[in-house]
C-alpha cells in the first residue's frame, strides 16, 4: 500500500516558529514531526510515499530528498494554491491506482496502521476513518458512528453546546481511489468538510475504527506542540528517539558535553553536540538542540531550545521555546508560554512576559521587560561599537563571518592601496577572528601588516610610527572567556572617534562594501616581532632612566597573567637592573579570564608573595599589556584610585606646574595633590578615547582612568603597562622613596560607587530631570550630571552601552560616601516611575 503524507500546513497557530519552516519541519525530540510519521509508515510496511506540499515546500523537498536515505521512495505533489484536504490528494491521483493511506505530516501519532488497513479491507470500505477520543473534542471533526462502526453523522470544530461525542477524527484515513470520482482536480475540496458527508448522504460505505490503543497528538498550537515534545520525552508515544538514555530518563547524542557540576533532571533530549556548562540546571521535560550551549549558571526548566542556539549565563528558561540560531545573553527570563523565533538576541537582563511571542530576526535590548507580543519591525542592534570596540560572544555574535564583513566595511572606509595593522593575543578564538578580518580587509584594496602578537600598546606605536592609517587588535575579553573584543585605531594608534564608528556601522549594516578587481586586491605582510618590538623599544629607551633604575636594583613579583607582554617585560626588567620574580608567565592556550572575584584572589596572593620575601612591590599587568595593578612593599593592595593618587603625586613632583588628565570619577585628592607642587587636574569624561585624547593637550605630563590605565605624552597618547611599571620605579628611584611612603603621604578620601538599572527609554528623562532639579549645584558639565554637596560630591554618570546608571560618591567618611551614594541611586529610581 502507498501513503499520502499531507505536508502542505502553514502552522498559523504555531508561530512564530513557523514563518520559517513548514509545519511539518517543526522538531519532537531530535527529528522533525513528518520523519517520525515515516518511520511510522515504515514500521508497517508501507515505503512508497506521495507528499503533498504547498507552504515552503522546498524545505521539505530538500530535507527528506527521494526518501532513500530513509528506507523509502518519496515523491511530491506540489499545489501553487491551496487546494485543500482532499484537493492536493487529487493532484497525486495518478500514482494511486489502489487503496491508500492518507496521514498527516504534521500530527505526531503511533497507532497500529496494519489493523487499520486490516478492517478497511474487512468492511469494504470506501472510506475508512481512524478515529480517537480526546478531552477537548472543540478543535477537531466530531463523529459519531453506528455498533457496526458505520459513521452516522459529522460535526466539524463544534461549540460546547453542540458537542455530541468526544471521539474524534484523527486525519488518519484509508481510502479507495473511487472517491476521486467525487470532486474535480484542480479544485478546493475538503475531506472533512465536503467528501465524507457527502458520501454519507449517499449512503456509501464509509467507516469509523476506534483505534484500541494508541497515542495522537495534532500538533497545530504551541502549547499543543509543548505537550507533544513533553508526552514523547516521557514515553507516552512509540517513536523512535535517535540518542542513548544514559539514566535518568536523559537522552544524549553524540557529541554532548554536560559539566560534572550541572544538574540534569529528566526527562531530558541533548541533540548531538549541545553543551552543559558549570553550575547550571535543566528541568524535563526539556529538549536541547544540536550545538546549543547551556551556559554556566543557567536554568532551562520544561523548555524547547531548538538549534544553534545559546542560553547564557544565569539566564531563566520557564515553559519557553527558543529558536534556532538565537541568544539568550546573561539573566535574561523568559517566562510561561513566550516564545522568541530563529535568529532573534534577548540582551542581558531582559524578562519576557508569560505567552509573549517574538517573530523571528528581532532584537531585545538589555533590561527590557517586554510585555506584548513584536511582530512587525526589528529592534536592530544598538550599534557595533562599545567602550571596548566590538564585542560579543565569539560564534554567537561574533562569527567568522561576520568579522569578515567587518574587515570588509572597515577596508571600504579607507584610501584604496593603504595599509592597516592587524594583530592579536595568543588564543585560538583571537586567532580565527583575526583571520576572517584578515580576509575582508584585502577585499577593500587595503593591505595588511600582520604584526602577530604583541602587546597593544606596542601595537600601537606602530601604527603611530609607520606608514599604516589603522589597525585592529583582536583579544579574549579579560573578563570572560567567552567574549571577544575587536578594537579599531587610527593612524596615530589611537581608539577611533564616533565619527568613524558611525561610518564602519553605515557600510556594515547597508552591506555596501567597495569591491576591488583582482589586480587591486590588497597584499598581506606577516612582519615578525623583533621589528615590530624594535621599533618600540626605541621609543622606549628615549623616556626612561634606565641608569637610575639600575642604581636602586628593586626587588619585585610580577604576574604576567599569561599575556602577551612575556615576550618584552621580562627583557625591559632585566635591563633595568630588576630582580624579578615571575608568576604566570607562560602564554598558555586557555585564555587567561579572570572573573573580579578572581582577580582580586591573585591580587592577595600577589601581596602574600611581595610580603613574605619582603620585595619592594608587587604588581599585576593586564594579558593586553595596557593596565596595571600594585602591591606595596608592606603588602598593601593600592586599587586603581589610590594608583592615579600615587602617580599624580609622583609625576608633580618631578614636573611642577604640570597637568595631570584624570576622569570625572577621580577623587579630590587629586586637587590637593596638584596644590602642593603647583600643578593642575584636568577632568575628562571616563570613555578611553577621551582620556587619551587628553594626552595630547599642552602641559599634559600624565593621565591616568583610576583603573590601572596611564597614558605618558612623551611616548604616545596610548594606555600602556610595561611604561608605566619603568616610570614608577625610575620616580621612586630618583625621590628615593618607597611606595609605601608616597601612598603614606597621599591626603585621605572616602569614595563609594553603586550602580542603578534604568530602561533605555527612560535613560534621558532621567538625566533632564536631574539637571533641571540640580541645576545651582551643578559642577562643570564634563561627563554625566556631578552635584557639588560642598565638601561631598555625587556624579551620576549613565553608562554607554548598558541600561543603567552608576552612582559615584565622595563624601568625609566611608560610611557618609556609602550612605550618599545610595541615597542617590534611590533618587534615579524613582525618576523612572
Amino acid at each position: 500500500m502507498k501513503a499520502v503524507v499531507m505536508a502542505g500546513g502553514e502552522g498559523s497557530r504555531l508561530r512564530p516558529l513557523t514563518i520559517q519552516r513548514p509545519k511539518p519541519m517543526v522538531p519532537i525530540v531530535g527529528k522533525p514531526v513528518m520523519e517520525h510519521i515515516l518511520n511510522l509508515l515504515k514500521r508497517h510496511g508501507i515505503t512508497e510515499v506521495v507528499v503533498t506540499v504547498q507552504y515552503l515546500a522546498s524545505n521539505i523537498e530538500d530535507y527528506f530528498g527521494n526518501g532513500s536515505q530513509f528506507g523509502m521512495r518519496i515523491t511530491y505533489s506540489r499545489e501553487d494554491v491551496p487546494l485543500g484536504t482532499a484537493g492536493s490528494v487529487k493532484n497525486a491521483e495518478e500514482h494511486l491506482t489502489e487503496p491508500f493511506l492518507v496521514i498527516s505530516g504534521d500530527a505526531l501519532t503511533d497507532y497500529n496502521l496494519t489493523d487499520l488497513i486490516k478492517y478497511h479491507h474487512e468492511k469494504k470500505s470506501l472510506a475508512t476513518l481512524l478515529l480517537a477520543h480526546v478531552h477537548n473534542p472543540l478543535e477537531y471533526g466530531v463523529i459519531i458512528t453506528n455498533e457496526s462502526g458505520h459513521i452516522t453523522q459529522f460535526l466539524e470544530k463544534p461549540s460546547w453546546g453542540e458537542v455530541f461525542s468526544d471521539t474524534i477524527n484523527t486525519g488518519i484515513y484509508v481510502l479507495d481511489p473511487k472517491i476521486f470520482t467525487y470532486f474535480e482536480k484542480n479544485k478546493q475540496f475538503d475531506f472533512s468538510q465536503e467528501l465524507f458527508p457527502q458520501m454519507l448522504k449517499q449512503g456509501d460505505p464509509i467507516y469509523g475504527y476506534v483505534a484500541p490503543k494508541g497515542y495522537w497528538c495534532d500538533v497545530g498550537n504551541l502549547s499543543e506542540y509543548m505537550r507533544a515534545n513533553a508526552e514523547a520525552l516521557q514515553g507516552q508515544v512509540d517513536i523512535e528517539i535517535p540518542a542513548k538514555n544514559i539514566g535518568g530518563n536523559i537522552w544524549c547524542e553524540e557529541g554532548v558535553e554536560i559539566a560534572p557540576d550541572s544538574q540534569l533532571y529528566g526527562p531530558i533530549y541533548l541533540a548531538h553536540d549541545c553543551k552543559v556548562r558549570s553550575g547550571a540546571i535543566i528541568h524535563g521535560p526539556s529538549t536541547i538542540g544540536h550545538y546549543t550551549i547551556i551556559d554556566e549558571r543557567a536554568q532551562v526548566d520544561r523548555s524547547i531550545v531548538w538549534n544553534s542556539s545559546y542560553v547564557g549565563e544565569r539566564s531563566e528558561l520557564r515553559g519557553a521555546i527558543v529558536g534556532s540560531s538565537t541568544s539568550i545573553k546573561s539573566k535574561a527570563v523568559m517566562f510561561e508560554g513566550s516564545v522568541i523565533g530563529d535568529n532573534s538576541i534577548v540582551q542581558d537582563g531582559a524578562i519576557i512576559q508569560p505567552n509573549v511571542k517574538i517573530w523571528p530576526d528581532k532584537e531585545i535590548e538589555a533590561g527590557a521587560v517586554i510585555n506584548t507580543s513584536i511582530i512587525w519591525g526589528s529592534q536592530g542592534r544598538r550599534g557595533l561599537f562599545s567602550r571596548h570596540g566590538v564585542t560579543g560572544l565569539v560564534n554567537i555574535d561574533l562569527t567568522p563571518e561576520f568579522a569578515t564583513k567587518l574587515g570588509a566595511a572597515y577596508g571600504a572606509i579607507l584610501p584604496r592601496g593603504a595599509s592597516v595593522c592587524l594583530n592579536r593575543d595568543a588564543y585560538r578564538t583571537s586567532r580565527m577572528i583575526k583571520r576572517a578580518i584578515n580576509a575582508g580587509v584585502p577585499s577593500a584594496g587595503i593591505h595588511v601588516h600582520d604584526i602577530n602578537q604583541v602587546p597593544i600598546p606596542v601595537a600601537r606605536y606602530f601604527i603611530r610610527n609607520t606608514d599604516a592609517v589603522g589597525g585592529v587588535h583582536v583579544r579574549v575579553s579579560p573578563f570572560d572567556q567567552r567574549v571577544v573584543d575587536i578594537r579599531i585605531f587610527d593612524q596615530y594608534g589611537m581608539d577611533i572617534n564616533k565619527a568613524t564608528e558611525r561610518k564602519i556601522e553605515n557600510l556594515f549594516f547597508r552591506e555596501d562594501y567597495r569591491r576591488v578587481y583582482l589586480d587591486d586586491i590588497g597584499a598581506i605582510d606577516v612582519l615578525g616581532n623583533s621589528d615590530v618590538l624594535g621599533s618600540y623599544l626605541e621609543g622606549f629607551n628615549r623616556v626612561v632612566d634606565y641608569e637610575a633604575v639600575r642604581a636602586r636594583k628593586f626587588n619585585l613579583v610580577v604576574d604576567y597573567a599569561h599575556g602577551s607582554t612575556t615576550q618584552s617585560l621580562p627583557n625591559i626588567l632585566n635591563h633595568l637592573g630588576c630582580e624579578v620574580i615571575m608568576l604566570n608567565a607562560g602564554t598558555d592556550e586557555a585564555p587567561a579570564v579572570r572573573t573580579r572575584d578572581e582577580l582580586g584572589k591573585d591580587m592577595q596572593r600577589l601581596a602574600t608573595i611581595s610580603s613574605a620575601l619582603n620585595m619592594d612591590m608587587g604588581i599585576r599587568i593586564d594579558p593586553g599589556g595596557e593596565l596595571i595593578w600594585v602591591v606595596d612593599d608592606r603588602g598593601r593592595i593600592l586599587d586603581g584610585t589610590k594608583m592615579l593618587a600615587v602617580m599624580t603625586s609622583l609625576f608633580l613632583r618631578q614636573h611642577r606646574g604640570g597637568t595631570v588628565a584624570a576622569p570625572v570619577t577621580a577623587p579630590s585628592a587629586l586637587q590637593h595633590i596638584a596644590k602642593r607642587y603647583d600643578g593642575y587636574i584636568q577632568h575628562t569624561k571616563v570613555m578611553p578615547h577621551a582620556l587619551m585624547t587628553a594626552a595630547g593637550r599642552e602641559g599634559v605630563v600624565l593621565v591616568g582612568d583610576g583603573r590601572g590605565g596611564f597614558v605618558f605624552p612623551a611616548l604616545q597618547p596610548a594606555f600602556d603597562g610595561m611604561l608605566a611599571i619603568a616610570k614608577l620605579l625610575e620616580l621612586l628611584a630618583l625621590f628615593e622613596m618607597k611606595l609605601s611612603e608616597v601612598v603614606d603621604d597621599l591626603p585621605t578620601y572616602y569614595m563609594s560607587t553603586t550602580r542603578v538599572t534604568c530602561p533605555w527609554e527612560h535613560k534621558g528623562k532621567v538625566m533632564r530631570i536631574l539637571s533641571e532639579q540640580y541645576r545651582e549645584r551643578r559642577a562643570k558639565p564634563i561627563d554625566g550630571i556631578k552635584i557639588d554637596l560642598g565638601k561631598e560630591w555625587v556624579l551620576v554618570l549613565p553608562d554607554a552601552d548598558s541600561p543603567l546608571f552608576h552612582v559615584v560618591a565622595e563624601s568625609v567618611s566611608n560610611e557618609q560616601a556609602q550612605a550618599l551614594a545610595e541615597k542617590y541611586a534611590r533618587v534615579v529610581s524613582g525618576l523612572q516611575q
